[in-house]
This record gives structure tokens, C-alpha cells and sequence, in this order.
């Protein structure tokens, strides 16, 4: 066994006459800890402890983990090869893995996985390479005049040599504003000199709480003093931060932020789209003096080591980050705020299926600490929680300052005579105009990507289909080629249809936004236009950037997918058309109205959100559907209140329970094998109705067939030990995968 270090937490002394044993959890999709020895007379691992042992032929990274080793003999069980000089997985967060994986069925150790996302911070970070002067250099600088060979840049390197504890080359080289030849140079003339130095951790900038904010207005001041109240009073309680768009709702909750770090404890904001939000981060900055640390899948691997190890011991006092930052190791928690509630993108729908608005409340109980849900349209979970008072309501109802909400009206899109390419009504182009004419800007949206989601053949009628996927390949004109948005499958274009061979036949259906960049071109040529959809966007700098320059006006049309809506600010944005508000609606999806309105209302909070008035012009075919009355008289809560009714007289969620089975194989024969023996097994229980097998929605994904059942319950109803109970009778073949999503949020 390996030296043990000295200073690693967790050790307990362990019985000197026998050997002991301890489980440890390995991040693999295993049903339970596995048991490993301890050799007689070695420090005992606890609870927490990161361990290296060995599976197989593996050498694998594991946490010792709560309970009782089995009462297997000693002779049989492989030995834990070393303990690692970490902090221990926190018992709060060993706790709030074990919940999560009860409460999807997922196997613990896939939990774990999630908590374990950056194996390099568990490792002694390696030693770096530093330049340091020499007494050459020394002597070099001293000398008067300085010598012929020491330039101005070499003489500004190797002061900044002189004056630090050693930078690499690339760092001394940026700081002193030259090349790393030059630097490199010193090293050559034996003024500096290279060598290997212990890692030293990236030095994390503390947010000062006692930086005074901007002036609040009176509804603000109010909710920031019940949050306040509630990070200074301690102990569990959910608050929900309900405003409208544009209403401060940031500046609020940062009050809570403030308070909780001058109690010394570390906060959680969750953010939807992470990478998208150079606004907030910015904001935060400003307000507070410093960046919080990220953490998202745009992280690189040297910060992401460098985040967890701050999480762990504590430098990192606030975190930003997407939904898989709950699995941070905090060591002292003292706040979550999850921003944009009712967001998507809390919902993880591959691997481990979880609803992060859900499980940070969770790990908010476990922690006993205050959490704030914020959104300018909660979710219909937050609103009924709040109904059974579960929750607590702190309400700004109006925007700050000078703005007001925006005017918001409906354009019947069936009076509308559009000629053929063309998809922008005459009110719309008519408000358009008057937009530009004023110097103001306009943001178009429509929720899809590319130029035309269907090409077909106008000769023969054949269309464009993904050959792993049951979905039409989606034309981007931008880059010449037909693509599957599913699973990234793309071809270029062909000057001819594949089946009748005739040229010139293919023909783009329906509008995506590129389409609709290329018709406001026409319309208006001498406006600036830019696009706002993930496949125009490299990354968190991408976005930073494009945001910069709509706030500073260097773009006067914005056309974007959703991603528009995630809380951006845009001072001269007056209009906002929305192109195809139905869009939505289709599909059978359960949360299909209630997802629509919660879009577009966050979509229409981009215009008017400073001195200026909002127009929010919404195209529909359907405009006395009960979303786009609502939208139209804004009318949000008389939306929510039927919305309920509705849920709760059919026992959908929040008023039921509802549970996803997927089957997946690479033939179609085998998944209906599958999802047959799995009908035949299902329960038949008092308030519990199986509904299924079906082919999914999308029935072929990624080349694999899909069979979906349904379990649909009342709210009484145990759904986990339902699940288990089931599945637990059928075996499945090994090429055929189960997903189980309780919760589900997408029905494709």
C-alpha cells in the first residue's frame, strides 16, 4: 500500500489486531458501494475520504462512503491502494447524492460521477515552470549605463522577474508586453534562468459585500429585506423572487448575496445557459468588485481543477454556474438562488435525469439553508407551492426607474396576405420601419435554427430526412448544408434531388432564422442585422461580445432563437416581433402552454426596458388561444389559474405524478421485444395507470428505435417504489437500454 500523506482529513485509527474494511463508491453505474480492506494497523479512511483502488484491471478513484460493510471474508477483498490528500466529500452533499439517486433511480455511483467531474483536482497539482533571474540579470540591471543586449522589453522582463516569485514565460512575457522570444532570450544568455517550482493555487478574487449597490427603489428595498432576513435568520425556507421583466430582480436578490458573505458562507447561483450571461457577470462584478467563480461546460479543464479545489476549501465564496454546480463540494453553503426558475434548462434529460430547480431545493433542506427561486414567470410547480404555502411570495411588480412594461398585441396572421417567401406580416414590417427611422432597435425572434427546417423536391416530392433520426434534415444556407439538429448528421447540399436526379427542384419550407435575416435584408437594406442562435455563437466570449455590441448599437435588428430571452438588456431595444408564436403549441406535450407563455413573455420583457416605450407585436394563427389572450391582456396569473384547472382535473403534475420508461435498441424488433415484456410486467395498482408502449415521438434517435411508456399516478402515489417493484421483474437484453425519467419534462 502507498505511503499515506499526513495531512489527509477523514483518517481514523483502526483496530491494531484485525484488519477492517470500508465501502467506497466508485462514479460508475453500480447499484451500491463496493467493500475494500484496510490492512491491519493502517489509519482507517472515513466517511468522505477519496481513495484510489482498484476494479479489475482499473485503477479507479472512488469515495469512502456511509454504512456498514458486508461481512464478507477479508482474504476476498482487494485493498484500498491509497488515500488522496483532498478535503473530504462533505457529509451534506454524500446525503444529497444518495436522495438524488433514490429520487430518479439512478444508480448512486452515476451521482457521484457528477460530483466528480474534475478528477484533476484530486491529484497533487503538478509542478510549474517559472523563469527567475539570476545574479547576471541582477548584476545586468544594476550596471549604469544598462548594457547594449539589455533592450527596453528585456529590461522590462527581468524587472518583473526581480520583483516576483517567478512567472512562466508566456505570463512574464504578457505582463511585460513583449514576446516570448524575448523572454526566451534571457534564458539563452543566462540573465534568467527556467525551472520546475510547486504548483501555487489560482489566487481567487474575494467579492467585497461591503461595496454599496445601486439605489434600490422602495418595492426593491422591501424584498431585499425579507431576503436578507432570511440568509441572517438561518435554517430552511424557500422565498420566491416574483417580478416582472425589467424590475431589478438581480439587484434584489444580490442583497441576499452580501449578507450571507458577511456571515462568512459561501453561495450557489444557478443560472440557466451559463455561458450565455456576460450581462450578469458583468453586473456582478461591478457590484461586488470581482468575478464569482463559473462553473459550466465552457470551463476548462485547468479552472474547473482550479474551481473545485476553491469550492472545497473554501476560497470560492460565490459560484456561478449551470445546473451541474448542485454537485459542487461546498464546504460551508450558506445560499442558493436558482435565477430563471421556470428555465429548460434545468432539466437534464440524458444519463442522470433530474430537475435542478427541484434538487436545489433538495439540497437546500439537506444544508438547512435559505434558497430563492427568481423568475419573472414562475413555473406552475412554484406557483402551487406557494398556494400550499410551502413557499413564501416576496413580489416586485413593477420595473425600475422610468421603464414601463411593454404594449403587447396580437397580428391574426389568417387576415394576413403574405406573398410566397415572405413571413413578416405588414404590421410587423410597418413597426420595423418606424423602429429604425427613430434610431432605435428591434429583435425578431423565432425559435428555429438554420434558413428552412424541410427541403423537399417540388418535382417528386421527396424530402430531406436524417437517416439515424425520425426528423427532417434543417437547410443553413449560412454554411451550404442540410443538418440533423438530433445528432449532428450533415451533408452539403446537393445541385440535385438523390431521387429523381432533377436540378434545380429543391425547395426550402418554412422560415428559420437565417431565412429571416435574408428577407429583412431585402426589406431593409441599410439596416445592421445580427444573429443570436447557439450555431452563430462559439462560446461564453462569443456571446459577450455580440451583447456588448447590440448594447452599444452597433447592430439595429437582433433575430434570435430563445436564447434571446435569457435576461438580456438592451437600453435602445423598443420592438420586439415575434414571427411565429405557436410554434410551441404542438405535440401534445402536457407543459406545451405553459412553457409557450413563459417564452414569449420573456421574450416581449426585451423591449422597453429603459426610458423609452415597448412595442411587442406577436404573429399567431391561433389568436384566441387561451396563451395568447393572456400574453395580449397580460394577464399572467388568470393564465396560471386556468392552467391548473386544467392539470389538476386530469392528475398532471404538479397535481399527479408522471414517470418516463424509454427503451432503446439498434432494431426495431428488439425494442418492442423489450417494451412488451416490460407492458406485461407493469403494475396494476389503485391510482396508478400505465400508459404504452408506443413508439416515442421521435422513434429513431441517433440510430437506435424508441418505445416509450408512461406512468401516470396521484400525487399519493409512491412512484419510485412502483418503479423499482416493476423493473425489478424484467431482465433486459444487453444491447437494449432503459432510461427511466420520473419528472419527465420532454415527451419526444
Amino acid at each position: 500500500m502507498a505511503d499515506r500523506p499526513a495531512n489527509c482529513a477523514g483518517l481514523v485509527a483502526a483496530p491494531g489486531d484485525a484488519p477492517d474494511r470500508v465501502r467506497v463508491l466508485l462514479p460508475l453505474p453500480l447499484p451500491a458501494a463496493l467493500d475494500y480492506r484496510v490492512a491491519t494497523g493502517e489509519a482507517l479512511p472515513g466517511p468522505g475520504s477519496f481513495v484510489r483502488v482498484s476494479l479489475g484491471s482499473r485503477r479507479m478513484i472512488g469515495v469512502v462512503w456511509d454504512g456498514e460493510a458486508d461481512d464478507v471474508p477479508p482474504e476476498r477483498l482487494k485493498p484500498v491502494d491509497e488515500v488522496l490528500a483532498v478535503p473530504p466529500l462533505p457529509a451534506e452533499l454524500r446525503h444529497f447524492i444518495d436522495r438524488v439517486a433514490s429520487y430518479t433511480l439512478a444508480p448512486p455511483g452515476m451521482v457521484l460521477g457528477m460530483a466528480m467531474r474534475s478528477e484533476a483536482a484530486l491529484l497533487p497539482p503538478a509542478p510549474r515552470r517559472v523563469c527567475i533571474i539570476t545574479e547576471a540579470g541582477l548584476a545586468a540591471l544594476a550596471e549604469t549605463p544598462p548594457p547594449k543586449r539589455l533592450t527596453p522589453g528585456r529590461r522590462r522582463a527581468l524587472e518583473i522577474l526581480r520583483d516576483g516569485l517567478g512567472e512562466s514565460v508566456a505570463a512574464t512575457a504578457r505582463e511585460a508586453g513583449v514576446g516570448t522570444a524575448v523572454v526566451r532570450g534571457l534564458i539563452g544568455a543566462g540573465l534568467a534562468v527556467e525551472r520546475r517550482a510547486p504548483a501555487i493555487p489560482r489566487r481567487i478574487d474575494e467579492p467585497d459585500w461591503r461595496a454599496p449597490g445601486p439605489a434600490l427603489s422602495p418595492a426593491q428595498a422591501k424584498a431585499a429585506r425579507r431576503l436578507v432576513e432570511r440568509v441572517a435568520g438561518g435554517g430552511f425556507h424557500v422565498t420566491v423572487l416574483d417580478g416582472v421583466t425589467g424590475s431589478g430582480k438581480t439587484e434584489t436578490y444580490f442583497a441576499a448575496i452580501a449578507e450571507a458573505l458577511a456571515r462568512g458562507r459561501q453561495v450557489l447561483v444557478l443560472l440557466p445557459e451559463i455561458a450565455l450571461s456576460a450581462q450578469w457577470l458583468e453586473r456582478f462584478r461591478r457590484r461586488f468588485g470581482a468575478p464569482p467563480v463559473e462553473w459550466h461546460s465552457d470551463v476548462g479543464q485547468t479552472q474547473r481543477r482550479d474551481a473545485w479545489r476553491a469550492v472545497a476549501d473554501g476560497r470560492a465564496r460565490v459560484v456561478v454556474g449551470a445546473r451541474s454546480a448542485l454537485f459542487l463540494p461546498f464546504r460551508d453553503l450558506g445560499l442558493i438562488v436558482v435565477d430563471e426558475e421556470h428555465d429548460l434548462s434545468y432539466k437534464q434529460e440524458d444519463g442522470v435525469c433530474y430537475q435542478a430547480r427541484d434538487m436545489a431545493v433538495l439540497r437546500a433542506s439537506l444544508a438547512k439553508i435559505p434558497i430563492v427561486l427568481v423568475s419573472a414567470t414562475p413555473s406552475l410547480e412554484t406557483v402551487v407551492n406557494e398556494a400550499r404555502g410551502r413557499y413564501e411570495r416576496v413580489h416586485l411588480p413593477e420595473r425600475h426607474g422610468a421603464a414601463s412594461l411593454p404594449q403587447i398585441a396580437l397580428v391574426d396572421m389568417r387576415k394576413e396576405r403574405l406573398p410566397a417567401g415572405r413571413f413578416l406580416s405588414a404590421p410587423l414590417v410597418a413597426a420595423l420601419g418606424e423602429t429604425l427611422d427613430a434610431g432605435e432597435q428591434a429583435l425578431l425572434f423565432l425559435n428555429r435554427r438554420g434558413y428552412a427546417p424541410l427541403t423537399l423536391c417540388r418535382a417528386c416530392g421527396h424530402r430531406f430526412q436524417c437517416p439515424s433520426c425520425t426528423a427532417w434534415l434543417v437547410e443553413h444556407r449560412f454554411t451550404g448544408r442540410l443538418i440533423c439538429h438530433h445528432c449532428g448528421y450533415s451533408l452539403p447540399v446537393p445541385p440535385f434531388c438523390p431521387e429523381c436526379l432533377a436540378a434545380g427542384t429543391l425547395v426550402p419550407c418554412g422560415p428559420g432564422v437565417e431565412r429571416l435575416s435574408e428577407e429583412v435584408a431585402e426589406r431593409f437594406p441599410g439596416a445592421r442585422t445580427a444573429l443570436m442562435v447557439s450555431d452563430a455563437l462559439s462560446g461564453p466570449r462569443a456571446a459577450a461580445a455580440l451583447a456588448d455590441a447590440m448594447t452599444q448599437h452597433r447592430y439595429d435588428v437582433l433575430i434570435g432563437t430563445q436564447i434571446v430571452a435569457k435576461g438580456h438588456h438592451f437600453p435602445m431595444l423598443t420592438l420586439v416581433g415575434v414571427v411565429d408564436a405557436d410554434l410551441g403549441l404542438g405535440g401534445g406535450d402536457l407543459r406545451a402552454g405553459e412553457r409557450t407563455f413563459q417564452l414569449l413573455q420573456q421574450v416581449a420583457g426585451r423591449a422597453g426596458r429603459a426610458e423609452r416605450p415597448g412595442l411587442v407585436l406577436i404573429q399567431t394563427y391561433m389568436p384566441e388561444q387561451p396563451v395568447m389572450q393572456a400574453l395580449a391582456a397580460g394577464d399572467r396569473d388568470r393564465f396560471l389559474a386556468a392552467e391548473a384547472a386544467g392539470r389538476r382535473a386530469a392528475h398532471l403534475p404538479p397535481f399527479g405524478r408522471m414517470a418516463a420508461l424509454v427503451i432503446s435498441a439498434s432494431d426495431a424488433e428488439s425494442a418492442d421485444v423489450a417494451a412488451r415484456a416490460l407492458a406485461r410486467a407493469a403494475p396494476h395498482l389503485p391510482g396508478v395507470t400505465i400508459l404504452g408502449p408506443a413508439p416515442a415521438p421521435l422513434a429513431v434517435l441517433r440510430g437506435r428505435h424508441r418505445r416509450r411508456l408512461l406512468l401516470q399516478a396521484e400525487r399519493g402515489v409512491n412512484v419510485q417504489a412502483v418503479l423499482r417493484e416493476w423493473l425489478a421483474k424484467v431482465r433486459m437484453a444487453g444491447s437494449v437500454r432503459l432510461q427511466v425519467d420520473v419528472d419527465p419534462y420532454s415527451f419526444l
